[in-house]
C-alpha cells in the first residue's frame, strides 16, 4: 500500500507535498477540511495520513480527526504537521497515537524519512501481528543508574511468583520492556507473551478481541486471552479499557474462565496478568472511569518505572545500545558519541522518554553524514548557547536582571542541571564543574539547592523547606 492522504487547509501546501510524494512513487489523495478527510477515509482507509493540526472552516480540528482515526483505523499511521507547533501540541498528538510531529516550514528530507519509517512500521505491524503477540524473547534492560538498579531489583523480586504486577510510569519510559523482562525471567518464559493495547482497540470490539467469538462464518475465533494461555497477558495502558469490559475482566481474574462472544461454553485459561498505566488510576476511580475492584486485583505488586529524566546517567548507555541496534538491523553507521553530544543529551528535556531517545538516534543516523562521531549540533537541542563569534547568547529573562541576580540564576540552573545529569552524585558533579566538594556544598546551600531521594536516585531541586540533605 502506497496510498497517502494529505489533509491541509492550505492548497499550496497539500499540493506541494503531493507533488513531492508522487515523485517518490507514492499515490496521494488530498483533503482541505475535516469533512473531505473523513469522507476519504471512510471510502478507503489510506496507508498513511499526513494531517495538519489547524484546519480552517472545519467541524473537527486535527486532534479530533487523529482521535477518530486511531479509534476506527488504529493501524493507519498519522504524521502531524503544523505551523503553530509547540511542545504541548506535539506531546498531545503523540499521546493520542500520532506516529510523529513535524513543524512547518518542514525539511523535505526529514518529511520523507518520517514517511518511509511510518509506512515501513505499518507494513511490519500488519504482517507480523501474530508473531509479535507471541514473542517470548528476553527484553534487554539497559542501564546502570541508581534508579535503574532499583527498578531491576523490584522486577527480580516478582519474576518467580505468579503475582499480578502493575507498572506505572510516563509514556515511552519502557513499561513493556519491563513486563517482557518479568516474563522472560519467570517460569512462564516458554509460554506466550500477549499484549493488549487498550488504547488502540475500538471499545465496541474490545470484548470480541479479548474473548474471541463463536457462531460466525469462520467458526470459533480465539481471543487474546486464549492466545495467552500458559503465559502472560499484558494490558498496556489499562486505564483506557472500556468500563463495561472491566467488570468482565474482573470476573476472568477471579474465575480464570470466560465465555466467547456468541458462545455458551466456558473457556478455562491459565494466565499471569501484568498491567501498565501512565495515568493516576485513583483519580480515574474517583471519576467513575475505572473500577476500584479491578484496580485492587491488578495492583497486587505496584512497580514504578522511572522517566528518562530520573535516570539521565543511563542516556549514554541507551544511546550506544540504539546505535548498535540500528547498525545491526538497518545497516546504519556505527557512530560513536562525542562528549559534547553526551552532555547535551543528558541535559535535554525528554517528554517522550526512552522511546523519544530511540527515535532521535535513528533520525541522526539516517540524516547524518559519514561515520565520524555524533556531534552536539546534530541534536535538536534548545537554542545554541553561542553565536558564530563565540559570544554567549542570553535569554530575555536573564538579560533583564542585575548582574548579581543573573549570576545567581545562572549558577542555580547550571548546578541543578549538572547534579541531575550525574544522578545526584555530588563528587562527580564537583569534579566536572571544577570545584572542591566542600566549596560546592557551600555554593549549593547559598543558592538554596538540595537533593532528595526519588525512584532510587537523588534528584536536585530548590529547597522547599523540607528536611533535605546533600
Amino acid at each position: 500500500m502506497t496510498d497517502i492522504l494529505i489533509v491541509d487547509d492550505e492548497r499550496d501546501i497539500r499540493e506541494l507535498v503531493s507533488d513531492i510524494l508522487e515523485d517518490e512513487g507514492y499515490t496521494t489523495r488530498l483533503a482541505g477540511n475535516s469533512d473531505e478527510c473523513m469522507a476519504a477515509i471512510n471510502a478507503e482507509p489510506p496507508a498513511l495520513l499526513i494531517l495538519d493540526i489547524w484546519l480552517k472552516d472545519s467541524n473537527m480540528d486535527g486532534i479530533d480527526i487523529l482521535k477518530t482515526v486511531k479509534r476506527d483505523n488504529p493501524d493507519v499511521p498519522v504524521v502531524i504537521i503544523s505551523g503553530h507547533g509547540n511542545i504541548e501540541i506535539a506531546v498531545a498528538a503523540i499521546k493520542q497515537g500520532a506516529y510523529d510531529f513535524i513543524e512547518k516550514p518542514f525539511n523535505i528530507d526529514q518529511l520523507l524519512v518520517v514517511i518511509r519509517r511510518a509506512m515501513e512500521t505499518s507494513r511490519l505491524r500488519r504482517e507480523n501481528l501474530s508473531l509479535r503477540r507471541r514473542e517470548t524473547g528476553a527484553a534487554r534492560m539497559i542501564g546502570a543508574s541508581p534508579a535503574f538498579r532499583a527498578l531491576v531489583g523490584q522486577l527480580d523480586k516478582v519474576t518467580k511468583s505468579n503475582g499480578r504486577v502493575m507498572l506505572s510510569g510516563p509514556a515511552g519510559s519502557g513499561k513493556e520492556i519491563a513486563a517482557r523482562y518479568v516474563h522472560a525471567q519467570s517460569n512462564r518464559a516458554s509460554g506466550p507473551f500477549v499484549t493488549v493495547n487498550c488504547a488502540s482497540i475500538e471499545p465496541e470490539r474490545m470484548e470480541e478481541v479479548l474473548f474471541g467469538r463463536e457462531g460466525s462464518d469462520r467458526g470459533v475465533e480465539k481471543g487474546l486471552l486464549e492466545e495467552a494461555h500458559g503465559g502472560v497477558i499484558y494490558f498496556d495502558e489499562v486505564a483506557d479499557m472500556p468500563i463495561g469490559t472491566q467488570s468482565k475482566i474482573l470476573r476472568v481474574l477471579v474465575d480464570q474462565q470466560f465465555q466467547r462472544v456468541g458462545g455458551t461454553d466456558k473457556v478455562r485459561v491459565d494466565l499471569r496478568v501484568i498491567s501498565s498505566t501512565n495515568r493516576d488510576l485513583q483519580a480515574a476511580i474517583a471519576a467513575g472511569a475505572f473500577r476500584q475492584e479491578l484496580y485492587h486485583r491488578l495492583n497486587v505488586v505496584p512497580v514504578s518505572v522511572p522517566s528518562l529524566s530520573d535516570r539521565r546517567e543511563d542516556i549514554p548507555l541507551l544511546a550506544e545500545h540504539f546505535i548498535a541496534h540500528f547498525n545491526e538491523t538497518q545497516g546504519l553507521p556505527l557512530r560513536p558519541l562525542s562528549d559534547e553530544a553526551v552532555a547535551l543529551m543528558q541535559t535535554m528535556e525528554w517528554p517522550g522518554n526512552v522511546r523519544q531517545l530511540k527515535n532521535l538516534i535513528e533520525r541522526v543516523l539516517i540524516l547524518g553524514d559519514g561515520a565520524g562521531p555524533i556531534e552536539a549540533p546534530e541534536l535538536p537541542g534548545d537554542s545554541p548557547a553561542g553565536d558564530a563569534e563565540g559570544r554567549v547568547v542570553l535569554s530575555g529573562a536573564l538579560a533583564s536582571l542585575p548582574l548579581r541576580e543573573a549570576r545567581e540564576a545562572f549558577e542555580r540552573e547550571y548546578l541543578l542541571t549538572q547534579i541531575n545529569r550525574f544522578g545526584g552524585n555530588i563528587s562527580r558533579t564537583a569534579s566536572f564543574v571544577g570545584m572542591e566538594r566542600s566549596a560546592l556544598h557551600r555554593k549549593l546551600k547559598s543558592l538554596g539547592v538540595v537533593t532528595t531521594a526519588k525512584a532510587g536516585a537523588r534528584v536536585a531541586h530548590l529547597d522547599d523547606g523540607e528536611d533535605d540533605d546533600l
